[in-house]
This record gives C-alpha cells, structure tokens and sequence, in this order.
C-alpha cells in the first residue's frame, strides 16, 4: 500500500460515520471512484452504488454476469439524549459499544456547527467505594464532559447529536495498522481498490457494483436494500472478522484466524457453495495466502439479508481479520488489505457468461 492509499484509508476511518450518519463518507467513495465508475448513485437510505460495467463482450449476445461487492459505511458510536442542567451529556450507544472502555475516554460530539471534544468522565478511583471499584459502570451512569458552561453546551449541542471515540489512524508495529472504525471502511477501502484494479485490467466480463453501505450496525439494513434494488447474479459480503491470535481467546470455540494469515473466505448455509468454491480457487490461483472461517448459521454481516432478497442471490463472505473489534484501537494488518483487493479482483476477473451459481448442477 503506497502512501496515497494509505491517506485514503486514513480519511475514510477518521471521518465521523456513526449509524445514521454516513454521508460525509459516502462523499468521499464518490469522489474517488468519480473517475474510475460509469456509474454513481446513492439512494434514498444513503448508501452508494458505483458501476463499472464490464469490457465490450466478443459475443454480444452473451449474458454479462454481475457481481455486487458490499461493504458498510457506519461505525459504532453514541448518541446524546439528555443534556443536564449543569451541561453534561448523557448518552445511549449506537450498535455495540462496551461501557467498560468508555471511562477516560475522549470523544468526539458532532454538533451542527462542527465538532467538540468531550471526555467520558467517571469519579476517580480514591471517591469509588471498595465494593463498587470492580464493576463496570453503564452507560447511563457515565456522562461526557464538554469543560463548558452549560448554557453553551446547550447553544452548541442538540439531543441525538453523534458521538465517536477521539483517536485517529496510523501505521503500528511492522506493517500494522490502529484505528477506530477499521469495522468496516477498510472494507469501503478494499471495495473502492477492486473496481480501481478491475478499471486497469480493462477486461472484466462481469459488471461490477461497489456497494457502500449504511446502518449495518443495526441490522444489516443498507445491505438488504442494496441488494434488493440491484440484485446482481452474484453478492460478496465484505467486512472484517474476529482475528483470534492474541492471549485470552478460546480457539476451540472461536476458530483460527490471524492476522496478517490472509483474507478470510466464510463458508456455511450463507454462503453459496459455487461462490465459496471459486473464492477459494481464485486465491489459490492468484496465490494468495487466505484463511477460512465456519459460519454455521446466517451471518452478522450484510451477506446474511443480501442472500435471501427477491428470489434469491448467490453470496459469499470474505472478511479482514481483526483485533479488538469495536474497540477505539483496532488492529488490521495492511498485507491482508492488499490481499483482500486481489483476491476479489481475481474472483470478479474469472467470471463469465458462462457460470452457473445453482448448487449441485
């Protein structure tokens, strides 16, 4: 990854985006697939759709295949919904937050008139009683800090304003990356590079729709339309997945998985058994290192809605491993990012007017 795509992913993480508020990212996927589409919408729920339509068939009469690739644009985050009368927020979380990280923590609020940094506070560690230092507080109980009076707070802050952790992005260890919100715009990053790579190969027998999408955090919901309204012959979920390599987690009950080991190929009732099958040999192919992961039920990811819209669509599931998902400090290593964009470049690239999706036949 060179050290404009580094900036790009950069951006992308670092652009406010709670569930609900994703615009100001589905801006910047336009504006950089602007040049690279020769399409681009966005609907009515926010999400994005940029077409790169196939290279001029040999045959015209032959069926052009198409391929959705979805990757979700929102991050998990809070909401205010009561301002005291002395100028603090309560708060509610927007998608799986764990209280527990909270205290301490900076935070961003995202007014209107632009953003305020705020702090979780939380009574000092000598003021808790003993029986209560070991518990977590909920989040009811925690208040951010604005270190304003409160009739400023209340002049600059409205109930429902958005709330993100106040870190950014940056290189970490050896070819590492921490961040907030890797969950999911390094998969927005990864869709976006397919369809740069798939435009200089230039010989794409498929159609291609990158699908950035919305309130996936509550409920797969932008995922689901996506689908519903383009409903292409062939849909991959794209998102991260728990990396297991680090001390504590159960292996036995969670899987293998690592980072830096490579993509992340799902397999299970989700998945469509051709899709999974020609993921798996367009990696080996293209001889990238991947991982794979048992998914025995519908997955907590847009493939879950996408594969059951209208009369059906073959999914799959390729995800980045990840460290400390919905935590302000996530862990991605950027070769599984490079190998995630030519492993699904690979995947669009062997596509032909000829495949057949339906299992057993």
């Amino acid at each position: 990854m060179n050290d404009e795509q580094f900036e790009y992913l950069k951006s992308l993480v670092e652009t406010p985006s709670v569930t609900g508020t994703e615009y100001n990212v589905a801006r910047l996927v336009r504006e950089y697939v602007a040049d690279i589409a020769d399409e681009v919408e966005t609907n009515v729920m926010g999400s994005v759709h940029a077409v790169l339509h196939a290279a001029q068939p040999e045959d015209n009469d032959a069926k052009v295949p198409s391929v959705l690739i979805a990757a979700h644009m929102d991050e998990i985050g809070l909401m205010v919904h009561y301002i005291s009368d002395d100028g603090f927020l309560y708060v509610s979380a927007v998608g799986g937050v764990d209280a527990g990280l909270l205290p301490g923590l900076r935070v961003d609020v995202h007014t209107k008139d632009g953003d305020l940094r705020g702090v979780v506070g939380r009574m000092p560690i000598h003021l808790i009683p003993a029986d209560e230092r070991k518990k977590v507080a909920s989040i009811d109980k925690l208040c951010i800090d604005l270190g304003m009076p409160a009739e400023e707070v209340k002049k600059r802050v409205r109930t429902g304003d958005t709330i993100t952790y106040g870190v950014g992005c940056e290189h970490f260890g050896q070819g590492m990356a921490v961040s907030r919100a890797f969950d999911d715009q390094a998969g927005v990053f990864i869709a976006t590079r397919v369809m740069e790579e798939l435009a200089k190969a230039g010989d794409s027998k498929a159609d291609y729709v990158c699908a950035a999408t919305v309130q996936e955090e509550i409920g797969c919901r932008g995922g689901l339309t996506s689908a519903f309204s383009v409903h292409p012959d062939v849909a991959i979920g794209f998102d991260v997945t728990h990396a297991t390599d680090y001390p504590g987690i159960d292996k036995n009950k969670f899987g293998g998985v690592e980072c830096g080991g490579g993509p992340v190929i799902a397999r299970g009732p989700n998945i469509n058994p051709v899709v999974f099958e020609r993921l798996v040999m367009a990696a080996e192919e293209e001889g990238i290192a991947y991982q794979l992961e048992a998914e025995p039920g519908v997955t907590g990811t847009d493939a879950g809605p996408m594969q059951v819209q209208q009369g059906g669509i073959a999914t799959g599931l390729v995800s980045l491993p990840l460290r400390y998902m919905h935590t302000p400090n996530e862990v991605i290593s950027l070769a599984d990012v490079e190998g995630c964009i030519k492993l699904l470049t690979r995947f669009i690239r062997d596509l032909d007017s000829d495949i057949s999706f339906v299992p057993g036949m």
